[in-house]
Formats: structure tokens, sequence, C-alpha cells
């Protein structure tokens, strides 16, 4: 299968539990991110407002969040149940999304492109 073009054809590509999730994590970040930009940075689906503000992706066992390294020190004690590295957080297939989580984590991103404290360029 030829590489994804668009964030619906990254959805539609994972698996039926991976697509799901995908597609939850999708609604959290348009809801806190209205307006935004959808499209593929470096193979995953990528939300931009003046610059990336969050990316997102599919693996074997788990949807991850890259919302920045600012993001994870911002919400780092509300991070601490679920896997994380630097820049990523690890949500489960088999566990609900903490919705309200991305959201505010989404939010604090619009507002540091806004203030042009992000990290990354779109």
């Amino acid at each position: 299968m030829a590489s994804p073009k668009t964030v619906a054809e990254y959805i539609d590509a994972a698996s039926p539990e991976t697509r799901k999730k995908l597609r939850e994590l999708r609604a959290c970040i348009r809801t806190s991110a209205p307006g935004a930009k959808e499209g593929l940075k470096w193979g995953m689906p990528a939300v931009s407002y003046k610059r990336i503000l969050v990316m997102f992706a599919a693996f074997k066992h788990h949807v991850s969040l890259f919302p920045t390294t600012s993001a994870m020190r911002e919400f780092k004690k509300e991070l601490v149940k679920y896997s994380t590295t630097k820049g990523t957080i690890q949500f489960p297939l088999d566990k609900p999304l903490p919705k309200v989580l991305i959201r505010r984590i989404t939010a604090f991103r619009v507002r540091e492109a806004r203030e042009e404290g992000g990290k990354w360029r779109s």
C-alpha cells in the first residue's frame, strides 16, 4: 500500500481498534485547536497553527501524542500514569483515552503558538 497522503488516509490504514483511538484523539485535538491545519509531518498526522501544535501516531499496542517537551513539563504530574518520553505520551489501546487531558494539552500548545513560545515550525 502507498504511503498515506492525508490524515484521513493515515487513520484509515490503521487496524480497526487503533483507528477508533486515532479518531478519538483527532476529535479531542480539533476541539481544542479549532481552525488549525492538519497534515502529515514525518509520516505522522500533525496539527498546526503558526507552528506544529501536536502530532499523533499509531503503534501496535498504543497511540502516541507528541506535544513537545514544554507541554510534557507543564503536565508532568498528570502524566505519571502513562508511559512517556521527553516529548511523547503513549496511550494504551485497551484503556480509554484521557480526553480532557488531551484537550488541555492541545489548548496549552495553542496558547504557546499564539505567544510565539512553541518550538516546532509548521
